[in-house]
C-alpha cells in the first residue's frame, strides 16, 4: 500500500530528541534495520531521481524504459520526485511520474556549456508547457561551481519565469548562496536548498542540529516564501570527511532522524538519492558511489 493511503505514526519520542535524533545505542542491528524499513515504508516527500546504472554516466542517452522501471520501485514511498536534466533521456522522469500520479520538480542542468545550456532550459520550458512540471528548478550548484556569473543564472530563471507563469520557479543550491545573494530570493518563487551536514564534516551525532541551522538560515531571508531542502543525506560507504564518517549505521541514522524532522516540523526535504551511482566516484571520490537508498542493482539496502 502506498503511504499516501496510510496516516504517519511517530516514532518512540524517548530514543527521539529535536536536535539528536535516535540514539543509535539502544537499538541492536537488526533493530535499527528494522526501524529504517518503517520509516521507508511509512514514506516521505520527495526522493533525488538516481539516473544512471553502471556503466552509465551524464551525457549518455537513457531509455525511456529504465527511468519507468525506477520509478515505478519508488512510487510506494514518495509523493515527489526530483530530476537534475530535461534531456538525453532526464525528459522522460517527470513524464513517467506523472504518469505514475507523482509530483515533480523539475531541473535544467546549467554549466560553462552556453550551448547545452539552451538545449536545457529550452527542454525545460517545453516540459513545463506540456504539463509535466509542478516545480520548476533553473539550475543546481551553479553558482557554488562558479560555472556562470549571478547576473547569466538570474537572467535564464526570468526567462524560464516568463515562459511558465504558472508554475514555481527556483534555482537550487547550498543554503549560504542563498544569504549571500538576496538576488536569488528576489527572483524565485520557492526557496531550494541543499543542506548536506556530512559535507561540512560534522559527526553524525550533531549531524541533525546542524542541518536544522541550514534550514532556518534559508528560512531567515526567504521573504515569506516557501523553504524546501531539495537534497540532504548520507552515504553508507567510503572516505571520512574530518568527523563525518559513512558508515551503513550513520546512514540509516541520519535517513530516520531527517524523515522524522520533516515530519514533526511539516518541512518538504527531497533525500539524496534513490540508488547508488558508480559514476559519482569520479567527482566525489569513493563515498560518491554510496549515497541510496537502494543499491546500484536496486535492491534496498537494508
Amino acid at each position: 500500500m502506498s503511504f499516501r493511503e496510510e496516516q504517519f505514526v511517530k516514532g518512540n519520542s524517548k530514543n527521539f530528541t529535536e536536535t539528536t535524533g535516535i540514539n543509535v545505542d539502544s537499538f541492536n542491528e537488526e533493530s535499527l534495520k528494522q526501524l529504517w524499513r518503517d520509516t521507508l515504508n511509512r514514506g516521505m516527500h520527495g526522493i533525488c531521481f538516481s539516473m544512471y546504472e553502471d556503466g552509465q554516466e551524464p551525457g549518455d542517452h537513457i531509455t525511456r524504459e529504465q527511468v519507468e522501471r525506477r520509478i515505478k520501485i519508488l512510487k510506494p514511498h514518495v509523493k515527489w520526485i526530483r530530476s537534475f536534466s530535461c534531456i538525453e533521456g532526464n525528459e522522460y522522469v517527470s513524464q513517467i511520474a506523472h504518469e505514475q500520479g507523482l509530483k515533480t520538480l523539475v531541473g535544467a542542468w546549467l554549466s560553462d556549456d552556453l550551448e547545452k545550456n539552451e538545449q536545457e532550459i529550452e527542454a525545460l520550458i517545453d516540459l513545463g508547457k506540456n504539463g509535466h512540471i509542478d516545480i520548476a528548478a533553473v539550475g543546481n550548484e551553479v553558482l557554488y561551481r562558479n560555472d556562470l556569473t549571478l547576473q547569466q543564472l538570474l537572467d535564464y530563471m526570468k526567462r524560464v519565469k516568463d515562459a511558465l507563469p504558472n508554475i514555481p520557479v527556483g534555482y537550487v543550491d547550498a543554503y549560504y548562496e542563498f544569504v549571500v545573494h538576496p538576488e536569488l530570493v528576489q527572483n524565485s518563487d520557492v526557496i531550494l536548498t541543499n543542506c548536506y551536514p556530512f559535507w561540512e564534516g560534522t559527526p553524525v551525532e550533531y549531524s541533525l542540529g546542524h542541518m536544522n541551522n541550514m534550514y532556518h538560515q534559508g528560512t531567515s531571508v526567504c521573504e515569506g516564501k516557501p523553504v524546501i531542502v531539495t537534497e540532504t543525506g548520507w552515504p553508507s560507504r567510503g572516505e571520512s570527511l574530518k568527523g563525518a564518517h559513512p558508515s551503513e549505521v550513520n546512514a540509516m541514522k541520519y535517513f530516520i532522524d531527517t524523515q522524522r524532522w520533516s515530519d514533526e516540523n511539516n518541512i518538504d526535504v527531497f533525500y539524496f538519492s534513490s540508488f547508488d551511482e558508480s559514476w559519482k566516484k569520479g567527482d566525489e571520490g569513493e563515498v560518491g558511489a554510496y549515497w541510496g537508498l537502494w543499491d546500484k542493482h536496486e535492491n534496498l539496502k537494508f
